[in-house]
C-alpha cells in the first residue's frame, strides 16, 4: 500500500488575520481532504535571527534552522502561501529559507520536492510580483521543483467567507486545481 503524501503547508506572514494565513489554512484542509498527511508550519514558533555570515561562522547555525531543516526533509511537497512586501518577497520567509539552507546535516530540505505557491494581498495584483521573486529563490537558489500554476488571490480582504472559504468560484477552482496537481506529483516522485 503506498503511503499519503507528506505535505507541510507554511504561511510567509505571522501576523495574526493574515490573508496568507487564510490561503494557507485553506489549502491545508484541502489537501487533508483528499487524504494527504498535512505539517501546518507557522514561521512563529520558529524564530531566526537575521542571516549574517559572520555570526553562522562565530555561533553555528541556529537550532530552529536545523529543527526547520529536519522538518523540511521529512516532507514529499509543500504548499507556500507568500505574502508581497514592497513587490518583493516577505523577509521573514526570504531569511527562514536562507538559515535552512546554511544547514550542513545528511539529506536535503529542498531538492527532491514538490513545492505550489499561493499568495493573498488586498490589492489588484493578488501577490504575483512576490510569487515570481519567490519561484526564482526556490528553483535558482535551491533547486526546488516548483509547479508552473500558482493560485494568486487579490482583493484578499473579501475574498473568504466566514467558513474560511474562497467566495469567488473561479479562484477556488485555482486553489482545487493546484492542490491535486501538488498531490499528483508527489505522488508520482514517490512511486520513483
Amino acid at each position: 500500500m503506498i503511503r499519503s503524501p507528506k505535505i507541510l503547508v507554511c504561511s510567509g506572514s505571522v501576523r495574526s488575520g493574515s490573508f496568507n494565513r487564510s490561503l494557507a489554512a485553506l489549502a491545508a484542509k484541502k489537501l487533508a481532504i483528499l487524504d494527504a498527511e498535512v505539517t501546518v508550519l507557522s514561521l512563529k514558533d520558529y524564530p531566526l535571527p537575521v542571516y549574517d555570515g559572520d555570526l553562522e561562522e562565530s555561533q553555528g547555525v541556529p537550532e530552529n534552522a536545523k529543527k526547520l531543516h529536519r522538518l523540511f526533509q521529512g516532507q514529499d511537497g509543500a504548499f507556500l502561501s507568500c505574502p508581497e512586501y514592497n513587490a518583493g518577497v516577505t523577509p521573514l520567509l526570504k531569511n527562514t529559507l536562507d538559515w535552512i539552507s546554511r544547514v550542513k546535516e545528511p539529506g536535503d530540505a529542498f531538492r527532491n520536492k514538490i513545492f505550489a505557491l499561493g499568495a493573498a494581498s488586498p490589492g489588484g495584483f493578488g501577490g504575483m510580483r512576490g510569487l515570481i521573486g519567490m519561484r526564482t529563490i526556490l528553483e535558482v537558489g535551491l533547486g526546488v521543483m516548483v509547479l508552473p500554476q500558482m493560485i494568486s488571490v487579490s482583493k484578499a480582504a473579501g475574498a473568504f467567507d466566514d467558513k474560511g472559504d474562497l467566495v469567488d468560484e473561479r479562484v477556488a477552482g485555482q486553489l482545487d486545481g493546484l492542490v491535486d496537481a501538488l498531490l499528483g506529483a508527489t505522488r508520482t516522485g514517490m512511486s520513483r
